[in-house]
């Protein structure tokens, strides 16, 4: 935690007052042009790979970097009120759905039981692509785990983008050419 405190009182010193003009522009308002959907993997960090500032990406981050079908839900539904309130209220312009190498939500889709039972929420969550892992073991059943992962995290993006447009008024936006959908995949390695 050490590390974590020292870092916010430097970042207030040098970063906040190198771009303190930024920051009070943004003090009561936000306009972004772009919602980026991302994995929670803490190697992938959407304002550094992509060189953006503050202001400019409003980020939803989950396991797997999952867009779950439309639906008006009776639960709490963090992921679909994110994409919902970025679309209607922000009006973005783009969608990214940024997946990575060596996923490990993806790569848990592949556990035996016992491994995933540990893990009650993230197998509930992870049901969400299990078409995903399905098409990967009928088109690719010879393939090794890391092939398998390497087109299980590739197969991935398009399945959440494919979910993207099941939101009415996002499918309604992109038909009439107001929102761009773009599906990233990142390798950690080689950046």
């Amino acid at each position: 935690m050490d590390k974590l405190f020292t870092g916010t009182i430097k970042f207030r010193e040098t970063s906040f007052e190198k771009n303190k003009k930024l920051f009070e522009s943004l003090d009561r308002e936000q306009a972004p042009h772009t919602l980026f959907i991302g994995c929670s993997d803490s190697r992938v960090v959407p304002g550094l790979i992509t060189k953006t500032l503050p202001g400019e990406l409003f980020v939803v981050r989950n396991i797997a970097n999952i867009v779950p079908p439309y639906r008006i839900s009776a639960e709490y539904a963090s992921t679909t009120s994110a994409i919902e309130y970025a679309v209607n209220a922000l009006e973005v312009e783009n969608i990214v759905v940024c997946g990575h190498s060596n996923c490990g939500g993806c790569a848990a889709l592949y556990f035996e039981e016992q491994e995933i039972a540990q893990l009650p929420n993230v197998a509930h969550w992870l049901e969400q692509a299990q078409s995903v892992k399905n098409e990967v073991l009928l088109k690719h059943p010879d393939a090794d785990k890391a092939h398998r992962e390497w087109i299980t995290e590739q197969l991935n993006i398009v399945k959440q983008m494919s979910n993207l447009l099941s939101y009415p008024y996002i499918r309604k936006r992109y038909d009439e050419g107001k929102i761009n959908l773009y599906g990233w995949y990142y390798i950690i390695g080689t950046g």
